[in-house]
């Protein structure tokens, strides 16, 4: 039985293969990394944070830390809003909007673009997500360069400082026990050395590093 275990969730248009950088410096940590597949755009994020319990139950650990990017991050929201995982771990989201994202409502506004969020938009990233109550040690990482595709799918709609797809703004809760945030795009701060640094730093002890 592995004795600490971190599950990473990737975000809408992503298949998780993107997150192995962030999963190998992760284990140069000590911890032994696993994968949550979902389809973003065919099911919910409340349908998809069921299948999460489902699958952090099979897992044989003491405990279990969860690291999110993106949608992924609104997934956590929906599994804490359903109830308290079975394994004790600390929580970290990297450029999640919990407060909603200005590029999604933008792209549900217009016919065109709406199918880009599948079925993501319910309850997820027009804002009315489950609010993050903090229920575990929990933390946020955005990102403040400004260069990305939501520049793109929605000129002129993003507030600085953001990541090129979500604010700064967008990525902060009450609920949450840290925030952080570092030159990144909403992209690289998946592959960035001192994004896993910092994410290493608080599942060890709770906390970022000076």
């Amino acid at each position: 039985m592995s004795r600490e275990v971190v599950v990473l969730v990737h975000g809408i248009w992503m298949t998780g293969l993107e997150l192995r950088p962030l999963g190998r410096r992760l284990r140069e940590c000590g911890y032994d990394c696993r994968y949550f597949r979902y389809p973003g755009l065919r099911r919910t994020p409340q349908q998809n944070a069921a299948r999460l319990r489902d699958y952090l139950q099979s897992i044989q650990a003491d405990r279990v830390h969860l690291v999110a990017h993106s949608l992924g991050g609104i997934v956590l929201a929906h599994l804490f809003e359903q109830g308290t995982p079975a394994h004790p771990g600390r929580v970290i989201m990297l450029g999640t909007p919990l407060q909603g994202s200005v590029v999604a409502q933008h792209l549900a506004e217009h016919r065109l673009t709406r199918w880009l969020l599948g079925r993501s938009m319910h309850a997820g990233l027009l804002g009315d997500a489950p609010k993050w109550h903090g229920v575990q040690e929990s933390a946020m990482i955005a990102g403040n360069r400004p260069r990305g595709i939501g520049l793109l799918l929605a000129p002129g709609k993003l507030v600085r400082p953001h990541d090129g797809t979500v604010s700064v703004s967008e990525t902060r809760s009450d609920g949450l026990a840290q925030h952080l945030t570092l030159p990144h795009t909403h992209l690289s701060m998946l592959f960035a050395r001192d994004v896993a640094t910092q994410a290493c730093a608080f599942l060890q002890q709770g906390r970022f590093s000076d």
